[in-house]
């Protein structure tokens, strides 16, 4: 029943959105098409007022009803956080219900593992809402014994590459550290309460930011010279915000402004010779160490034999 009514709220806000604007006959006439109407030719005035309310308290999303025309739509401002993760759970709200019904095919579709969303999302959002601290052990690669009891304000979580990844202020040192939630074991929430800076928000905090790691020096201007088939690619899906794109007759010239870090020189990398640094010359030096590094593991199979 729980998933029931909640596909019937993701089915409300996905068809408000598509049309904008909706009359309550018009919404009323695709109720009585879509799967869960159970047969009924509408939804009736008190089901639909539960409906909203729930709607808002779930998604952050308020239906407002225009009194001159009485149709109903959703205010939100393009592009705003709000918006945002409304369309991720639409999207993912949408994917798991096709799938669902899709399991006699289930054998031949493959999907990514986002791990850290099972155990431990749920409780770093509990507290991200209420704005209690939390503790855990992190298990960090880098490292052989993992840190114990780290505690941390929790300010804001982010998704990138199906891995979730909270940012906060550690308590015992005051530096604002990223954390993986796929490293972190033994959550808890703990009753100390803490007050959320002004003006933080994810957005401003990883501005000039390639990845989840930020770095703390001046964002740079950086060029890169990408060939036509790459480049289609990078217009798809831009590697930040700040992409700008000059096009060539045999190449497209793609600018950017972040600050150059490991995880940004890694991704250059990984587009091989379909790619060129132009600018800034420390980037260049970066790429072409790393490069470099990775050859030395490659010996000539000639020196190899003498």
């Amino acid at each position: 029943m729980a998933r029931d009514l909640l596909n019937r709220y993701i089915w409300i806000v996905d068809t408000i959105k598509r049309f904008g604007r909706i009359s309550r006959k018009e919404l009323d006439r695709r109720w009585a098409n879509s799967p869960y109407s159970n047969g009924e030719a509408r939804i009736p005035r008190r089901t639909f007022y539960n409906y909203r309310q729930a709607i808002e308290e779930l998604f952050s999303v308020t239906i407002l009803c225009d009194p001159v025309t009485y149709e109903y739509y959703i205010e939100e401002e393009p592009g705003s956080a709000g918006e945002q993760i409304t369309n991720w759970l639409l999207n993912a709200s949408a994917t798991s219900n096709i799938l669902q019904g899709s399991r006699e095919i289930a054998s031949r579709i493959m999907l990514e593992e986002v791990p850290s969303a099972r155990e431990h999302l749920a409780g770093m959002m509990e507290a991200l809402r209420d704005c209690h601290t939390v503790t855990f052990d992190y298990h960090s690669y880098s490292r052989v014994n993992p840190s114990r009891d780290v505690e941390i304000e929790p300010w804001f979580l982010r998704i990138y590459r199906q891995i979730w990844y909270v940012t906060g202020r550690e308590t015992s040192s005051g530096k604002v550290k990223t954390y993986s939630l796929d490293r972190i074991s033994g959550l808890k929430i703990q009753q100390r309460s803490f007050t959320l800076p002004p003006d933080t928000d994810p957005k401003s905090y990883f501005k000039d930011a390639y990845g989840i790691m930020v770095d703390k020096g001046e964002a740079r201007r950086v060029v890169l010279r990408v060939d036509p088939r790459q480049a289609k690619y990078l217009r798809a899906l831009p590697l930040h915000p700040s992409q700008q794109e000059e096009v060539n007759d045999s190449y497209s010239r793609f600018t950017y402004r972040l600050c150059l870090t490991s995880d940004f020189v890694s991704e250059i990398i990984s587009m091989g010779n379909q790619v060129t640094v132009e600018a800034p010359r420390e980037l260049r030096a970066m790429v072409i160490t790393r490069l470099r590094d990775t050859l030395a593991n490659y010996p000539d199979p000639g020196q190899q034999q003498q």
